[in-house]
C-alpha cells in the first residue's frame, strides 16, 4: 500500500509518501511544495497543482491529512482550512479516498505522547522510517500522518478480525 500523507499550509504544504508491505515501509519522496507569499488564490493554486503532480506520478492507494488546529487567530484558522481544501480537492481529483486526523492523534501515534513537539516528531519519523538525516518539520509532519494513518488502518484491520 501507498500512502500520501499531507501536512497542509497555507505558505508551505509538506507531504510524504510511503510504501507499506506488511511490517515494513519505505520511504518513495518527501518534501515541502512552497506556496510562497503572493495572492493567497495563486498560492491555493500552487498547493492543488502541486498535489495534483504528486499523485499523478506516484499514484498512491491512499491519503492522510491533518485536520484544522484552531488557535487564537481565526484568520489563520480559515486560510488553513482553505489550504487543507485544496489539498483535498487534488488528492480526490486523483480519485484517491482521504483519511482525516489531528496534529494531537498523529503525534500520539508517533511519539505516543500527543502534546509532542515538532522536533520530537521529526525524530520519531527519521527513526521509524529509517532515514539519514532528518527531514524538515513540515516533510516529517506529513511522513507522520502517513504512518499514523497505516497504523490505524492495521490495527483496525486486525480488530476486525478478531
Amino acid at each position: 500500500m501507498r500512502i500520501i500523507g499531507i501536512d497542509p499550509g497555507s505558505r508551505l504544504t509538506g507531504y510524504g509518501i510511503v510504501d507499506f508491505e506488511g511490517d515494513r515501509s519505505s520511504v518513495v519522496d518527501f518534501g515541502v511544495i512552497k506556496a510562497g507569499g503572493g495572492e493567497f488564490a495563486e498560492r491555493l493554486g500552487i498547493i492543488f497543482n502541486g498535489l495534483r503532480e504528486l499523485v499523478e506520478s506516484h499514484q498512491p492507494d491512499a491519503a492522510a491529512i491533518e485536520s484544522v488546529f484552531v488557535s487564537h487567530n481565526a484568520s489563520s484558522a480559515i486560510k488553513l482550512g482553505q489550504a487543507r481544501g485544496a489539498a483535498i480537492c487534488a488528492v480526490i481529483a486523483g480519485k484517491i479516498t482521504v483519511a482525516e486526523y489531528s496534529p494531537r492523534s498523529v503525534k500520539q501515534a508517533i511519539v505516543g505522547r500527543g502534546a509532542a513537539d515538532k522536533s520530537q516528531v521529526q525524530h520519531m519519523v527519521r527513526v521509524l522510517l529509517g532515514l539519514r538525516e532528518t527531514p524538515p518539520e513540515d516533510a516529517a509532519d506529513a511522513l507522520a500522518v502517513a504512518l499514523c494513518h497505516h497504523h490505524t488502518q492495521s490495527t483496525l484491520s486486525r480488530l476486525a478480525g478478531l
